[in-house]
């Protein structure tokens, strides 16, 4: 990273205490490439609800709705460069949310939104559906870049998708003029993949598939692609130094048999991956045949 003085970095998500999930991970990862950030918390758990039950701690939709205020008063708002967000705790903080960043965006029209919509997997949905529908609502007309996995990509179109023609399709028809899509159809045996969009650009990054990863992936990704391009690297490399990065973190964590990412002891293969990832140029919708 340079030396030049970053702008701040607004992270909003959920809080674990033990883990690296949600903010845990967004933050770490970014502050580790050198920028500062304000992390508000949406729920806070004792750990990730896959290793099993605990107490959820939440915030009146009041209390919540007034530290909004509060941001968007703050006097230091010059500072943010960028904001990410990421799992909700119910509906009514992505309403809240989107009064920030509309705020944000009026005193800088050069604002990076990255709105990563923390609401499902494979099974369907883990949030309320009216959780979901606020983030889909409310937040994902106001992104810059958006990154859900295949499957919150699905449920946001309302359609399943089968191949990755289908995701293009799919990421073109939702808005924000760009999109990281996760968990995207491999092209290469045992793989997985990330699939991005970018006016007449479509990349897929791929790497080997890991089974039974920890969680946090997701958060790590968005954080990575946000912090590589803000420090104005091209797209594609900042595709590739992301992809690579969470791709490492996650290998060097299943060396070690952690069921969380180790990244207090692996901070290294953030900033400076080795980690071999496939790119793959797609073709754009711009660029197919036109039917007869």
């Amino acid at each position: 990273m340079t030396e030049k003085s970053q702008g701040a970095v607004i992270v909003i998500s959920s809080h674990v205490v033990r883990g690296s999930v949600g903010n845990r991970a967004a933050v770490f990862a970014l502050e580790s490439l050198g920028f500062p950030v304000w992390a508000l918390p949406t729920v806070v758990l004792p750990w990730h609800p896959g290793h099993g039950p605990s107490t959820r701690l939440t915030f009146p939709e009041a209390d919540f709705d007034k530290v909004i205020d509060d941001l968007i008063r703050a006097p230091w708002l010059s500072e943010v460069s960028a904001v990410l967000t990421g799992y909700f705790g119910n509906a009514a903080q992505p309403r809240s949310v989107a009064r920030l960043i509309t705020a944000l965006k009026e005193r800088n029209p050069d604002l990076i939104y990255v709105c990563d919509p923390v609401m499902g997997d494979l099974g369907g949905l883990y949030v309320p559906e009216a959780t979901a529908a606020g983030i889909r609502d409310h937040l994902i007309p106001l992104a810059t870049i958006a990154t859900p996995n295949r499957y919150e990509l699905a449920w946001l179109v309302g359609s399943a998708l089968e191949t990755n023609k289908d995701i293009v399709d799919a990421a073109l028809s939702l808005g924000p003029p760009q999109m990281l899509v996760t968990s995207a159809v491999p092209m290469m045996a045992g793989g997985t993949g990330n699939l991005y969009l970018s006016g007449r650009i479509a990349l897929l990054a791929e790497h080997r598939l890991i089974e039974n990863p920890p969680n946090g992936l997701g958060d790590l990704l968005s954080a990575l692609f946000l912090a590589w391009l803000l420090e104005g690297l091209p797209e594609e490399r900042a595709l590739q130094l992301a992809t690579a990065g969470v791709y490492e973190m996650l290998a060097r964590t299943a060396k070690k048999g952690g069921d969380e990412l180790t990244l207090e002891s692996d901070a290294s293969s953030l900033a400076s991956p080795m980690a071999l990832v496939q790119m793959r140029r797609l073709v754009h919708p711009a660029q197919r045949p036109k039917q007869s």
